[in-house]
């Protein structure tokens, strides 16, 4: 299965994360706002962050997400599939700047991420930290549902701080 597609619609273009797009994604990360509520923080300083860009990049399921009427890079998200979690893939890791925060861009991106999950796997899930208030709102405006499910966070190698949220494909 191949969890790196290249993804358009009118607001955003989605295609894998590539080692040519770190200066262009590490100036979007350096904002510390972006981690605020993210137990993450140092992913704004340039060390952290390339612990971040390789951990991408190895995951293969990265993608880096551009305006698509400007064509700049403004984020990235990843899918993750694992096979203890039995038809699902998580979508995470997903950080936009400033700028495309609270609109339609969010949106925009967990749309055809999820779209294109629902072609392959049935459900998919969302791990949020409890701190992160920002991603769970956004969590709910995708109609995303939390669930309370320890052993899914165990399988997932999750924290006990960590929520659990999920959409399930519908037929």
């Amino acid at each position: 299965m191949i969890w790196q597609p290249h993804l358009t619609n009118k607001w955003v273009k989605i295609r894998p994360l590539h080692h040519a797009d770190f200066d262009a994604l590490f100036q979007v990360a350096k904002d510390p706002l972006v981690w605020e509520q993210h137990p993450s923080k140092k992913r704004s300083t340039l060390d952290g962050f390339g612990v971040f860009f390789r951990e991408s990049l190895d995951s293969q399921g990265a993608l880096v997400i551009l305006d698509q009427q400007s064509q700049v890079v403004i984020g990235s998200s990843r899918f993750q599939y694992r096979d203890s979690m039995e038809d699902a893939v998580e979508i995470g890791w997903t950080f936009l700047a400033r700028k495309y925060w609270g609109g339609k861009y969010n949106l925009a991106v967990k749309s055809l991420m999820m779209t294109y999950a629902f072609e392959h796997v049935s459900k998919v899930v969302l791990f949020i930290d409890r701190e992160n208030i920002r991603s769970q709102k956004a969590a709910g405006k995708i109609g995303a549902s939390q669930i309370f499910d320890q052993t899914l966070l165990r399988l997932a190698g999750k924290s006990p701080d960590t929520m659990a949220f999920t959409m399930l494909r519908t037929t």
